[in-house]
């Protein structure tokens, strides 16, 4: 079951997959009221503080295994690892169902799940996230862009245990000063840090795909905000964006990412439809 522009006759079931500090955020956004859509189950690796999170909710739903998730929902939001997402994904899209995507990198190296969701009608969304501009970058693509170069900066405190400084031995926890730690394409960035660069593959997608999209990584001990600058050069247009995304409770993610997907899920049942 794909999504419709338009409310249904009964809300959409939503299921959460991951209940840290996105998937709580969007879990108590769904329990105020979204039109169109309840909450109507959780999965977590912590089943004992997730239930007790969920006190806090107005009302209650279950909290089970992931592989249960699918029968009582109409889609998933993915807020757990880049690990789980095919676990997570996939049943939902064999059903003709929608599953919105927050490890954006793990869609590089699971592409199966696209070729099922075309098969069975279901869809895999990516909603904005940390990122911004990704309407223009869309658009820019429907004509020729020419380059696409994204700088991330970030603190210390936000890459530690990427798998890309651990294979490397690169040690940025006493750093004194910016240090540059990556530099290569977007897919690369996706299998070096999949839990820190999914706003990259995320404008990859929305452009001229993971390997012509170029990154460069710092980590800056100064900074208390995750940082992106994006530059791209099409035949329709050149432009320049920049963010700095306050850390959420997770500081490899931007508190800025759960509004995203609560943005979303209002729009596809909002009369009035605004961005592409």
């Amino acid at each position: 079951m794909a999504f419709s522009s338009r409310p249904t006759d009964r809300p959409l079931r939503v299921a959460i997959a991951g209940l840290g500090a996105v998937g709580m955020r969007i879990a108590e956004a769904l329990d105020k009221g979204i039109p169109g859509y309840r909450l109507s189950a959780v999965s977590a690796r912590d089943r004992l503080r997730v239930e007790e999170r969920l006190s806090r909710l107005e009302h209650r739903v279950p909290v089970l295994a992931i592989e249960e998730l699918e029968p009582l929902a109409d889609l998933v939001v993915e807020c757990a690892s880049a690990a789980l997402l095919p676990t997570i994904a996939e049943p939902f899209l064999e059903a003709g169902k929608s599953a919105i995507v927050l490890s954006v990198g793990a869609i590089l190296s699971n592409e199966y799940l696209v070729d099922i969701a075309r098969a069975r009608g279901g869809r895999l969304v990516v909603p904005t996230g940390a990122l911004l501009g990704l309407d223009a970058v869309t658009a820019a693509a429907e004509g020729n862009i020419h380059s696409v170069k994204m700088v991330t900066r970030k603190p210390v405190r936000g890459l530690l245990g990427a798998p890309y400084l651990n294979e490397r031995s690169i040690d940025i926890e006493r750093i004194s000063e910016p240090l540059r730690i990556f530099c290569g394409t977007a897919r690369e960035a996706a299998a070096g840090f999949p839990e820190n660069l999914n706003v990259a593959v995320a404008l990859s997608l929305a452009g001229i795909g993971p390997d012509r999209t170029s990154l460069e990584i710092w980590a800056d001990p100064s900074l208390d905000r995750n940082t992106h600058h994006i530059e791209v050069k099409s035949d329709t247009a050149g432009f320049t964006m920049s963010i700095e995304n306050i850390p959420s409770e997770n500081p490899k993610t931007g508190r800025i990412t759960a509004l995203s997907v609560i943005a979303y899920l209002r729009k596809w049942s909002a009369p009035l439809w605004v961005g592409s």
